[in-house]
């Protein structure tokens, strides 16, 4: 028998919990709740419901309750691991098009895509936002992915087996997505439909567009070192170059020496030598890292 997990992460969503928790069991489903720091009863509605519940001592964030339903399920072996958010706004009827992929071994990881399919009227601000990261993801991932933000998403048992996400913030998200890529998992994106009443989300879009650029960002950095200091160093030496040049022109033309030129010429060269050296030394030392793992 197939064990599908739905892993849901909470904070202080004693509103919603007991009627999400009460239609998952009804279908079957096995229920695990991260309650994150909740200062409500949360918790305890999850667990007089018979859900499993993990529970950090203080609100850590939207990553690290990923995280913790990560390893609780890998610790249970589920073969499927389905996560699912707690405002409601994810329908339980749409978690048998998120598993089908995996079931019919087509995929190892499945998006819960918004913008497939049908149109949930999501605010236009949160849609500009989601799509601006996704191009960002892609990138990083080489991947054509339209929802990277999604939190609807299900895993097998071997993605759970290769991937910890270490994110603490909505930047786990893009982190899993990154790690995916490098392991070469096959990914695949259904279209859900997302009801957005009320509060759209508990983050806020700045701070959350924001925290997954950074978490890009430091992933992409220590992944591809070579792309990421690298490229920007070769350019930066490039310009410094030819502004020395230029500088040495204009002083055998003029017998004076340019501030500017030379400022930028100094500048550019020490930038790109110093981007250089520190994508030679992070990929030396990563790529040390990795062969020690593997031993």
């Amino acid at each position: 028998m197939i064990l599908i997990l739905i892993g849901i992460p909470a904070f202080n969503e004693e509103k919603n919990i007991a009627s999400i928790i009460a239609k998952l069991t009804q279908k079957g489903y096995s229920v695990l709740i991260c309650n994150d720091g909740s200062s409500d009863m949360t918790s305890t509605i999850a667990e007089k419901m018979g859900a499993i519940v993990v529970s950090h001592p203080k609100n850590l964030g939207y990553g690290a309750a990923i995280r913790s339903i990560f390893l609780k399920a890998k610790e249970l072996n589920c073969d499927i691991l389905v996560t699912f958010d707690a405002d409601g706004q994810h329908r339980i009827e749409d978690i048998p098009i998120v598993l089908d992929p995996i079931l019919k071994n087509k995929a190892d990881i499945v998006i819960g895509s918004r913008f497939l399919g049908k149109d949930s009227s999501m605010p236009s601000y949160r849609k500009f936002g989601i799509k601006a990261i996704t191009k960002i993801t892609n990138v990083s991932t080489d991947k054509n992915i339209t929802d990277s933000q999604s939190g609807f998403r299900a895993y097998s048992n071997k993605v759970l087996k290769d991937i910890i996400p270490s994110d603490y913030g909505m930047g786990v998200s893009t982190e899993i997505l990154i790690k995916a890529s490098k392991k070469a998992f096959k990914v695949e994106e259904v279209p859900i439909l997302v009801l957005y009443e009320g509060e759209t989300s508990t983050h806020h879009p700045v701070s959350h567009g924001v925290s997954v650029i950074f978490s890009t960002m430091k992933f992409v950095s220590i992944e591809h070192p070579l792309k990421f200091y690298g490229i920007p160093g070769f350019i930066f030496l490039a310009v410094g170059l030819s502004f020395i040049v230029w500088t040495i022109q204009q002083f055998t033309i003029t017998r004076q020496i340019v501030t500017n030129l030379s400022l930028i010429s100094i500048g550019s060269t020490v930038l790109g030598v110093m981007l250089l050296m520190t994508a030679i030394i992070l990929f030396s030392l990563v790529s040390v890292v990795r062969e020690r793992r593997e031993e």
